[in-house]
């Protein structure tokens, strides 16, 4: 017997299995190095963990209801509505979710119907690189993933030419993620309005086009230009679903907090259905995090504040090592906590344990059977991600100095 087909088809992540191995060196006494995981290495801020101590002393420990209590969905749409200038949020457009992926997960479900015998699939425009979920999620649903490539000359950014010309009648998302996992960069308000701007205009051509945009690391930029959400944008506010989430900014990866909003009476529907997906499976988050949502969202801006401002040193000083490495293209990092360096300069090369390096995935394992780092090889993240690596600086600038030395060890040693 075997399982479903579906299940068969789904690619492991490639960054749960490179920190996976890590750490299990790491257990077997080696001293690696990790710049693998996709997590801040600081703690929760303390008001946070306090609400979830209080809500528990409290009795908070049963059911809640399945979007999330009215009191933090109101949290929530006020949030969309004041800092990210979605007009016409509602509580009734927001559904809290066990993380952003599981929230990008149920939309999705929401969105896109696996085609009937003889019938296009769906469309799902991915640009790529991009995160390693966003492909398996749209497929699960049954859309076929239409990747829009992007390189290290462009700053992994699509253009507006690049997306006219990939819409069709059957486009039915548009995957957007800015500031980008892997790539560490963001879209500026101009190139956002442009990407906004060609939705708009092909309306007719893919009526059924939805934007799905996650921006979990809104918060997390050190470039010069703000982040805009492009559901604010008049002409695309109600053909965009907003998905968002306290891990990263918050340093609440392990809470599971995650949520979805929009305006408009499309967004509701959406909503209604992705709260009844979530009625079918994990019900509600945890009720006594509820409160704790409501404190991180409410009275932590200067905790995001001090770990945004350890992370733009942190991705000054290892952008200034990586782009310094011969024949390494690497694009600084704008936003979230990331470098993503084009290393095929390096590949046709062996590594100085007799190892030949042809991908990314083989520079990447060299690496940390060699020379004790570990980084995550971007295969997974879609065409143009096999030249390149991803290295995270949710770490400490030590081990930043200290893991870049060894890295040109590792480099220099190429033959």
């Amino acid at each position: 017997m075997d399982v479903s087909r579906r299940v068969q088809a789904i690619k492991p992540s490639a960054t749960l299995a490179v920190t996976g191995k890590a750490k299990e060196m790491r257990a077997a006494g080696q001293d690696v190095l990790s710049f693998a995981a996709g997590e801040p290495d600081f703690d929760t801020p303390s008001r946070i963990k306090e609400a979830a101590k209080a809500a528990l002393s409290e009795g908070q420990t049963k059911y809640a209801p399945v979007p999330g209590d009215l009191k933090t969905r109101e949290v929530i749409a006020n949030k969309l509505r004041e800092e990210n200038a979605i007009a016409g949020c509602t509580p009734d457009h927001v559904v809290i979710s066990a993380g952003g992926k599981q929230s990008l997960y149920q939309v999705f479900q929401a969105l896109i119907d696996p085609p009937a015998p003889g019938e296009t699939p769906w469309e799902v425009l991915l640009p790529v690189p991009g995160w390693v979920s966003y492909a398996p999620q749209a497929q699960l649903a049954g859309g076929r993933v239409v990747e829009l490539v992007t390189d290290a000359t462009s700053d992994f950014k699509i253009t507006p030419d690049q997306l006219r010309s990939a819409i069709t009648p059957r486009s039915r998302v548009l995957m957007l993620n800015s500031p980008s996992n892997p790539c560490g960069t963001m879209y500026s308000p101009e190139e956002i309005r442009a990407l906004a701007a060609v939705v708009h205009e092909t309306a007719t051509t893919a009526p059924d086009l939805v934007i799905i945009s996650d921006e979990i690391y809104e918060k997390l930029i050190f470039g010069g230009d703000a982040h805009l959400s492009i559901g604010s944008i008049p002409e695309v506010a109600e053909r965009t679903i907003t998905v968002n989430g306290l891990s990263k900014a918050y340093s609440m990866t392990g809470w599971r907090a995650g949520y979805m909003g929009g305006t408009g009476e499309f967004a509701l529907e959406v909503a209604k259905g992705v709260r009844k997906l979530q009625s079918q499976s994990t019900t509600s988050v945890t009720a006594f995090i509820l409160p704790a949502i409501r404190v991180a969202l409410t009275q932590c801006a200067d905790d995001v504040e001090e770990m945004r401002q350890a992370f733009a040193g942190r991705g000054e000083l290892l952008y200034s090592i990586v782009s310094g490495f011969e024949g390494v293209r690497c694009p600084k990092p704008t936003g979230a906590f990331y470098v993503f360096p084009d290393l095929s300069a390096y590949f046709g090369r062996t590594s100085a344990g007799g190892r030949k390096i042809a991908s990314a995935m083989d520079f990447a394992g060299a690496l940390l059977e060699e020379h004790l780092v570990a980084c995550v090889p971007g295969e997974d993240f879609g065409t143009g991600g096999e030249k390149c690596c991803r290295f995270s600086f949710a770490c400490s600038k030590e081990q930043i100095e200290q893991g870049m030395d060894r890295v040109r060890a590792f480099i220099g040693a190429l033959s």
